[in-house]
Parts: structure tokens; sequence; C-alpha cells
């Protein structure tokens, strides 16, 4: 195996809560005990500086990749203008990581989601010349590809597509998160996959609640004694499907009509937010938006005094109501800390974790009235949501730990051989 200790992410942002950046740093956690040495590249980063090297082309919000991000998709043709400017971004994204990789000796690239879904395209391009160069051993992490999302569907980026989404290259080992993903890459790149699902640590739980956070956290979320927290822990997007969840809580007896949401707006405009606003106050239910108060690592700040763990914790229910995920880290989160949920039954679910026999409270595209009463009773009993709730842990511990995404990633770093 060839010696490599200096392993380079590279993505359009690491930063914050969304499940890429979580990914990354579960990632960098096993290679760290197992002695590699991680360092990180983004237009984005939240990393330690002296580990980090920023390119702020890279992101997927910068002023000229959003121009070029508007100007490729919606149309089936593109001006020789923002040809060039895709290249010409390209340029300087290059220069960007070929300096990352010689400054911290790189000897590896796991290139997270950024070779994937066409979110910056001319990142993905400047990637794929990098490789196609250099020869650099590559994991590509892949949670979504273009083919999975529909706002990608009609595109005068054909050509920068097929180039760089994914790239096919002999350096190259592709990583993806679920079966379905498997399949549609072999079809349609000829690709041989990894499957390496979402995991967590469930060989060491979380830590014991703290009373007087819970009760902060309640309290910042507008709940009052008695009443339910239920909470949506996703970013506002379309595919999460929240106004599901703003009908269960319309329906949901205790609950306060309200529903508490973790993550920002904004990845895919604002548009989907003011849809759900408007649908929340037709159907007289609140949305309380806590992420300005969530800190984005594993500790609080004086701005952001609550964790995503604090805010688990403090939750009666979870709503998981999504029409499509990648695998689902809100589930093995919510399985984690050993909370009742409500999802929908999404594509990914149904073909590789239902079949594991975990106890959820299910629907299927809309939520029903006996759907509701059977929450209902799992909320009041204690008993029974606790033999629920640890059964769920128990399977998730055997299938989505930490030691199965060990033994995983090793074995695909093994597989970059002289």
């Amino acid at each position: 195996m060839i010696a490599m200790r200096h392993i380079g992410f590279v993505s359009t942002r690491i930063a914050g809560i969304d499940g890429v950046s979580h990914e990354i740093e579960k990632w960098a956690d096993i290679l760290e005990r197992n002695g590699y040495r991680c360092f990180y590249c983004a237009g984005e980063i939240d990393r330690p500086h002296e580990k980090s090297a920023v390119v702020p082309e890279a992101h997927f919000a910068h002023p000229d990749v959003t121009r070029l991000t508007q100007s490729l998709f919606g149309t089936t043709v593109r001006s020789k203008n923002d040809t060039i400017k895709v290249f010409e971004t390209a340029d300087l994204i290059r220069e960007g990581i070929e300096a990352f990789i010689r400054r911290f000796d790189i000897d590896c690239i796991i290139a997270e989601n950024c070779l994937a879904i066409p979110m910056n395209i001319p990142l993905g391009i400047a990637l794929t010349w990098v490789i196609a160069e250099t020869g650099v051993p590559t994991i590509a992490h892949h949670h979504d590809f273009s083919w999975e999302r529909e706002r990608f569907f009609i595109n005068a980026a054909g050509d920068f597509l097929q180039m760089s989404f994914p790239p096919v290259l002999p350096s190259v080992r592709h990583v993806v998160i679920n079966s379905i993903a498997l399949a549609n890459l072999a079809h349609r790149r000829g690709v041989n996959a990894v499957i390496i699902p979402n995991t967590l640590d469930f060989a060491n739980p979380p830590r014991p609640a703290d009373p007087m956070v819970i009760a902060a956290v309640r309290r910042a979320a507008g709940v009052a004694d008695g009443e339910y927290m239920v909470l949506q822990p996703t970013r506002v997007v379309p595919r999460k499907a929240i106004e599901r969840a703003v009908d269960l809580v319309s329906m949901l007896q205790g609950a306060g009509k309200r529903l508490v949401i973790s993550h920002p707006a904004g990845d895919e405009g604002t548009g989907y937010l003011k849809q759900l606003k408007e649908y929340a106050e037709l159907r007289d239910v609140s949305l309380v938006f806590i992420d300005q108060i969530v800190s984005p690592g594993r500790t609080p700040s004086a701005e952001r005094p609550f964790t995503i763990a604090d805010v688990y914790q403090a939750a009666d229910l979870i709503t998981y109501p999504s029409a499509y995920e990648g695998f689902g880290n809100a589930f093995l989160e919510t399985i984690y800390f050993q909370k009742p949920i409500v999802m929908n039954r999404y594509p990914v679910f149904i073909a590789d974790i239902e079949p594991n026999g975990f106890h959820l409270c299910l629907f299927n595209g809309f939520v029903t009235r006996p759907l509701v009463h059977e929450i209902e009773r799992i909320l009041i009993d204690e008993d029974t949501r606790r033999r629920m709730t640890e059964a769920n842990y128990r399977v998730a511990a055997a299938l989505y730990s930490y030691e199965v995404l060990e033994r995983l990633l090793l074995g695909v770093m093994s597989s970059f051989t002289p």
C-alpha cells in the first residue's frame, strides 16, 4: 500500500451542521485515530486554522459561482462568455487546491460531494484537472448526484457534468451512501463503488441530559410546561417536505401547535421557506427557528449556547418527513439520542434501512389520523417509548457504528496499491 499519512478533505463548504460537514468530521475522527493527519480545503471552513486552506471561489455561494449556476441550469444553451468564465474560475480554484496540496504535503484527497452534486461546477472541474494531472489517490465520497435533483435536470452543462460529476479516472475510488446510488452510478457511468452508510459513535452513548440545559432549550423554543417539543432537525429545503411535519403538529394533541426547526434555510433559495411559513399559518402552526442559537460544532459559545445534542435531548418527538434523502443523518441522530421519530418512507429508507427492523412511526406521503393516534400513545406511555428506543439503539449500534465505518473506510484506503 502507498504510504499515505496526510489526507486532504476538499469540498465547497466544511462548516456548520449540514450532513456533509458532519460526515467529514466522522471520517476525520476515524482516520486520525488510525494515525492519519487530516487537512481541509473549501470555500468556508470552521476547522482549525492551522489545518485549513480557504479558497473563496470553492464556495457554492461565491458571487461568480452563483451567477454561473443560475446561467447554466434551467436552460439548454449557454453563452460563450459563461464557458470562458467557468474555466477562468476553475483555474483560480485549481491554483488554490495545488497550493493546499503543497502546503500540507497531501498524499490522498477525499472529495466530499463536490464531484457528485454540481453546486459549484468550476470546483468540480478544477479538482478533476488536479487528479488527472497528478494521479493523486482520491476517494470521491458521493452524497447526492445531479440526476437525483430536479433543479439540475434541465441544464446547459452536460459536458461539464459528464467530465466531473463524477469523473472516471484511474486514481479515483468512488464511495456512495446507499444501494440506489450504487446501482445508478454503475448504470450511468460504468463505475464500481463501495457503500459506506452514514454512521455514529454508538459505542459511546450520549452524556446524560442536563436538566437545566434542557429547560433552557425549551424556553428558547417557546415550549410551555406540559407541552410536547416537536423538532424538525434538518435544513429548510424542499425535499425535506416540512409541510408534512406542519400537518402532524396541527393534528397532535399537546404539541402547542409549534414546530421547532434547528437548521437554517437558504442553501437552495428562500422560496420554499416563504411557502412553508404561509402553509404553517394556514394550518395555525407556529414555526420556531432556533438555528441562530445552535452551535455548528460540539461545544457551545456565547452567541450559540446550545449544541445539536442539547436540542435533540430537549425534544419529545422528532419529525423526518423527507421525500428524498441520500441516507438519513437525522434518522441516526434520533436513534442515538433515543427519541421517537415519525418519518416518511423515502426510497433509500425503504431499500436500505427499513429491512433492518427498526421500530418507528411511519407514513407514506401524507399524515393520517391513525398515525397521529399512534404517536400520541407512544408519547404518553414512557415504558413503551423506552423499549422502542432502546431496541432501535441496539440495531443501529450493530449496523451503523464507527467500527463499521472504520472497517469499510480503511478497506478503501488499502485499495491504493503501487
